[in-house]
């Protein structure tokens, strides 16, 4: 069997008939996806598909309303990436986000040209029409700007509506609800982008804002029931909130047609293994083969320095390791995973392909073209925040709903350079002190990720009358909202001083601690 990633969005819009949608169309922004979240937030269901999607897939899905993202493009450009213009004929609300706003623009029969110079960064813009989009706001609104072209020339039949400095049309409406702006309403850097995108949403489109956990699982589980039909499926758990969420959603929706397959890769964290088993077997009661592969993984490893070789091998082994359980199993149809939104931006699938590629996650990197199970993935289309709200109304226990993120290929990532048996026990256990100070000290549901890296410098110390020359732990802690920008903590120093010198004391080979500032971006949360 090959894969159909499609089925399950096929599925999907089958069970959206009554459920209020908005489309984001990605033209190739990195932060497409926040766009998606913002409307989330404003409790109105969307999803995030290509650029490139058909007028006549739009068609079916019934939106009510079309986002055009940004992206990196200049809309005159050869090759540069236009939507089908047949869904300009869909009596459908659109906004259009900077490049989105230039190509509603060019498209329509207006122009665009290259800016005198490039409006980067804080912005002022003045209102002019204190209606639809900019509704019961002021006049003056702070704004984000990142972009080089601007519309010289507006369609035939639009308006601007509100200018800056730099472009008498900073934002404009046109027939049949047609709006563009050139400014983000999605970043933190407008304040009142949120009320920007409700007005469109909600005033433009008429949604209802009802949208909730509760409306997902009911969604998802009749899309499932669809996609699996009598199918047997296998599911990957890995000891996070996403695949144990991913898991119960699966399990309600078709019972004992699912086995979940617990795989120790011997990349875990302390004590992680034993609360999958009692928590998804044991209280669950779903089906659960626990399989130790822990040898399979480190020879796959063995030597391996690249951190995307470490992924896709580890995605490889991933998939073997399922392969054999469903040869042992039986006739199994689908492989369910609990991959997420950022998994899907980050590694650009085919749901995003005019961005560019950071990095791959082993939940979309590293299948093999013959792959013989559908996919199964339930929560591609969600946040972190809204999966652990979707756990907590599934009955999940709060210490696994709440469980800070941990990356697919888990320890592996964690340690710079080749993966030991021997370097795992050491990252384990300063690991484990990051997290019990974290703990300790009240801030484990206050920060995102709290975590030490293993990295290969090593450094000269002195304990006690002797020199050491023992490895460098690096601790990372960061807030954010949902794991796509982040910023380091300002964790209080006598709890950094702590776990630095619990660390230096607990774990042998390590004689000094340092703290990662780094922001994403320009930096990732992880190290590799």
């Amino acid at each position: 069997m090959t894969v159909a990633t499609d089925a399950g969005a096929v599925a999907r819009s089958r069970a959206l008939v009554a459920q209020d949608t908005i489309l984001v169309l990605d033209f190739g922004s990195q932060y497409s996806q926040l766009i998606a979240r913002r409307v989330r937030e404003a409790k109105v269901y969307c999803e995030l598909v290509p650029g490139s999607i058909s007028a006549e897939e739009i068609r079916r899905r019934d939106p009510r309303g079309i986002i055009f993202s940004g992206g990196p493009a200049s809309v005159f450009e050869p090759g540069a990436p236009h939507p089908d213009p047949a869904l300009y004929d869909l009596d459908i609300p659109i906004l259009g986000i900077c490049y989105g706003m230039q190509l509603l623009a060019v498209n329509l029969g207006g122009a665009v040209a290259p800016a005198e110079r490039r409006e980067y960064g804080h912005a002022s813009v003045t209102v002019d029409e204190e209606a639809g989009l900019f509704a019961k706001l002021p006049s003056e609104l702070a704004v984000w700007m990142s972009h080089g072209d601007v519309v010289t020339e507006l369609p035939p039949g639009f308006r601007a509506i509100a200018h800056s400095l730099n472009s008498s049309c900073a934002a404009f409406v046109g027939p049949r609800r047609r709006y563009g702006i050139q400014f983000h309403p999605e970043v933190a850097h407008t304040p009142l982008g949120r009320d920007i995108l409700r007005n469109f949403l909600l005033d433009v489109c008429g949604c209802a804002g009802t949208w909730q956990p509760a409306s997902f699982i009911d969604m998802t589980v009749n899309a499932l029931r669809h996609q699996i039909g009598d199918g047997k499926v296998i599911c990957a758990l890995s000891g996070g909130v996403d695949s144990a969420v991913a898991a119960t959603l699966v399990h309600r929706a078709v019972g004992d047609q699912l086995t979940c397959v617990f795989v120790d890769n011997g990349l875990l964290r302390r004590g992680e293994g034993d609360r999958v088993v009692d928590v998804m077997r044991t209280q669950r009661h779903i089906h659960l083969v626990h399989v130790d592969a822990t040898d399979q993984f480190l020879d796959a490893l063995a030597g391996v320095i690249d951190p995307e070789e470490k992924r896709r091998r580890i995605g490889a082994t991933f998939i073997r390791v399922f392969e054999e359980q469903a040869a042992r199993l039986g006739n199994i149809d689908f492989l369910a995973q609990g991959t997420l939104y950022p998994d899907v931006i980050e590694s650009t699938s085919h749901d995003t392909h005019n961005a560019t590629k950071i990095k791959t996650h082993h939940n979309v990197g590293g299948l093999p073209e013959n792959l013989r199970f559908e996919l199964v993935e339930p929560l591609r289309y969600l946040f972190k925040d809204e999966v652990r709200n979707v756990g907590l109304a599934l009955g999940l226990p709060e210490d696994m709903v709440y469980r800070q993120p941990f990356p697919g290929p888990g320890l592996a990532i964690r340690i710079i350079g080749a993966v030991t048996r021997e370097r795992l026990e050491t990252l384990r256990a300063a690991d484990w002190v990051v997290i019990d100070e974290i703990k300790r000290s009240g801030l484990y549901r206050k920060v995102w990720q709290s975590f030490a890296i293993l990295t290969p410098i090593s450094s000269v110390g002195v304990m006690g009358d002797y020199r050491t020359y023992g490895n460098v732990v690096a601790v990372r802690i960061v807030e954010s909202e949902d794991g796509m920008t982040a910023d380091w903590a300002r964790v209080p120093y006598d709890v950094l001083g702590l776990m630095s010198r619990r660390i230096v004391n607990e774990v042998p080979g390590i004689n000094r601690v340092v703290y990662d500032i780094s922001s994403k971006p320009p930096s990732t949360i992880e190290w590799e």
